[in-house]
């Protein structure tokens, strides 16, 4: 089943220890050595100086939650569209 979600990381709270990265290969260390997304595996990733938010649209739900499980400062929030 396709779902469409958002992920965001919040970078105040992201300390860079990318736990996430195992979990979800659309995570990559950003230029800001904190975590981002791969623009290509996204539908639209949207920056701001706090956060980072990339939508999909697949079948990779589980793993955009797993990664977010993973970080331990609970910097990553996932977002179900409807």
């Amino acid at each position: 089943m396709t779902d469409r979600y958002r992920v965001t990381v919040d970078k105040t709270a992201c300390d860079g220890i990318f736990a996430c990265l195992v979990r979800d290969d659309r995570l990559v260390e950003a230029d800001d050595g904190l975590a981002g997304f791969d623009p290509e595996e996204a539908v639209s990733v949207e920056r701001t100086d706090d956060r980072v938010t990339a939508t999909f649209e697949d079948d990779r739900l589980d793993a955009a939650e797993g990664a977010a499980r993973a970080c331990p400062p609970s910097a990553i929030s996932v977002e179900v569209e409807e």
